[in-house]
């Protein structure tokens, strides 16, 4: 063997490890390209449902008055999903501002429970039109959530399988490909679609 054949050779490994790592790399940011477009649907249903909650809630202050509490935690913790919602929406992978967006989400949910319990004790607000359009709307959207974060979550966990593989694992390390964190709500009845019921 010459040495311009032993360095033809070498030449063609490093071009194959190259390609490989470039094929590798690629693959990463596919799945990570995947799991943030999955949480840009999110995105848009939770924007939806964060603009029809205030709606709701000014709908029935008419008929809530002496409620004033329960209405003030509705719409706070609406804002803190909000603005937990920016953080996130800059980068979909930063786990932290998702951990915090989960978090908010989920006193949002349950901030939605104690509001439809306290509707259901009036009965002027079922037979209310308006409200029962924003009903109807917020139940619809709270599907498309459950949906979307469903999706969210098959990317996310294709993601990190891929992440988690040999060779993959090295790279993934190497170029910082973090583990996603999946969208799940911390409490079984938070998990489900927030059903408004009047």
């Amino acid at each position: 063997m010459t040495l311009g054949t032993l360095a033809l050779i070498i030449l063609g490994v490093f071009v194959v490890f190259i390609l490989w790592i470039v094929v590798i790399y690629n693959r990463l940011v596919t799945l990570k390209n995947y799991f943030k477009n999955a949480f840009s649907q999110i995105d848009v249903q939770l924007n939806r449902r964060y603009d029809l909650i205030p709606n709701l809630v000014e709908a029935a202050k008419a008929y809530l008055t002496h409620e004033r509490e329960t209405l003030d935690a509705v719409i706070s913790a609406r804002n803190a999903a909000a603005s937990a919602m920016k953080a996130v929406q800059r980068d979909p992978s930063n786990n932290q501002a998702m951990q915090s967006l989960i978090t908010a989400e989920s006193a949002l949910g349950g901030s939605m429970l104690s509001f439809n319990a306290l509707t259901e004790a009036y009965p002027d607000l079922k037979a209310n039109t308006t409200i029962a359009q924003l009903q109807e709307e917020l139940s619809s959207t709270e599907n498309r959530i459950a949906f979307a974060r469903q999706r969210y979550n098959d990317d996310v966990m294709g993601y990190n399988r891929q992440c988690q593989l040999f060779p993959d694992v090295i790279l993934a390390k190497m170029f910082n490909f973090n583990e996603a964190i999946y969208f799940e709500l911390t409490a079984s009845e938070q998990a489900k679609p927030v059903r408004v019921k009047f």
